[in-house]
């Protein structure tokens, strides 16, 4: 196969942005469109010469031609529509969060191991400089033990739709599921669970918030029930922590950066700095990520396999390189998150246990799915 053949589910803004990502993609070749607003789908097939267009997801996942389908729906339409894409023999991407609460993400991932189907979530900051650098560092063992990880997002005043950009369906649970959290905080959180080997939860306290004002017109029409503000503490096992920090808004200054801490040293992830001790002097180390990204394209001219996360999705479906787990790291993401959440109603901590205890499907039902 020297191209990947993909149809992409949803038009709106986020799957115009993959239409825009896979047009730079050699490899990549978008052959059907799905949206249910047909005025948007003869939009989005015009603009980028997509001629085969579908309203009905169930009837496109017939196609025997098309090898992968990307799923750019809202949160709680994840799970139905990514389920159906591996039972139909395909390979699936799925935007981020996995799904709109951890029982379906769960879902989803035992569907990926049964059908043997590739699953693959939008976890973008896998793929950052950062990211790639640090990871060297950590598996190295240059920070020695690790035992905490600090996830931080900032955000002053950039609520989705209340305060003017994106759709009312990202701030109501019924279609999103959750806020600040499953919005920005999965980026965060689940680059820190990347770096540190995907460590295994054992319990989550936490907080929710909305406390600041808005436009009383917009919170009515879009049913605004999410959090702007999610704080949490996750301990996992060995005794590696991590406390979570994520703002939609805020009154307050911009948060520091994302960091890790080992007994050898600690690195920030933004600006990247790696911090140690050397001859009994406190090192700050700063690298050239430019030259690290050169060489990642030259002499090791793999690293391109990992540019972003869709051009990394194509290369492992054409087996040139191995598929990282964003499926697991997604999964486990949303656990601690959900765990927030149900920290918060249930005014206690909560184990991992408990989690996949209490956590239920959200999934709407989708007419234009089945047959």
């Amino acid at each position: 196969m020297e191209k990947v053949r993909i149809a992409v589910i949803g038009n709106g803004i986020i799957g115009e942005q993959h239409l825009q990502n896979y047009a730079k993609i050699p490899e990549a070749e978008v052959v059907a469109i799905c949206d249910i607003n047909e005025e948007r789908l003869n939009y989005i097939g015009d603009k980028y010469n997509i001629q085969r267009r579908f309203t009905h997801i169930g009837k496109l996942l017939l196609e025997q031609d098309i090898d992968a389908v990307d799923v750019c729906l809202h949160n709680n339409l994840h799970a139905p529509v990514a389920m159906a894409v591996m039972r139909a023999g395909k390979d699936c991407y799925c935007e981020k969060p996995m799904a709109g609460s951890f029982y379906d993400a769960k879902k989803m991932y035992e569907t990926m191991e049964e059908t043997g189907k590739k699953l693959h979530i939008q976890l973008a900051f896998l793929y950052s400089s950062e990211t790639k650098c640090a990871k060297r560092f950590i598996d190295a063992g240059d920070l020695g033990h690790i035992y905490h990880m600090r996830s931080y997002g900032y955000r002053r005043r950039n609520r989705p739709y209340v305060d003017g950009y994106a759709t009312k369906e990202f701030v109501n649970t019924t279609t999103s599921g959750g806020g600040a959290l499953f919005d920005m905080g999965v980026y965060h959180i689940s680059q820190l669970l990347y770096l540190t080997g995907l460590p295994e939860l054992e319990r989550v306290s936490g907080h929710t918030y909305a406390e600041i004002a808005m436009d009383e017109g917009r919170r009515a029409i879009s049913g605004f029930n999410v959090e702007e503000l999610g704080v949490g503490l996750a301990t996992y096992k060995g005794g590696l922590s991590m406390d979570i920090l994520e703002s939609w808004a805020i009154y307050g200054k911009p948060f520091p950066s994302s960091v890790i801490w080992g007994s050898e040293a600690g690195i920030s992830l933004d600006p990247l700095t790696i911090h140690s001790r050397r001859h009994d002097v406190e090192t700050d180390t700063t690298v050239d990520l430019g030259q690290m990204d050169y060489l990642d394209h030259t002499v090791y001219a793999d690293g391109a396999h990992y540019d972003n996360s869709q051009q990394h999705w194509v290369h492992a479906l054409l087996g040139k390189c191995p598929l990282l787990p964003t499926a697991k790291i997604a999964l486990e993401t949303q656990r601690v998150q959900e765990g927030i959440y149900f920290s918060e109603r249930l005014g206690r901590e909560v184990t991992a246990d408990e989690i996949e205890t209490l956590s239920v499907s959200k999934a709407l039902e989708i007419p234009n799915l089945a047959l």
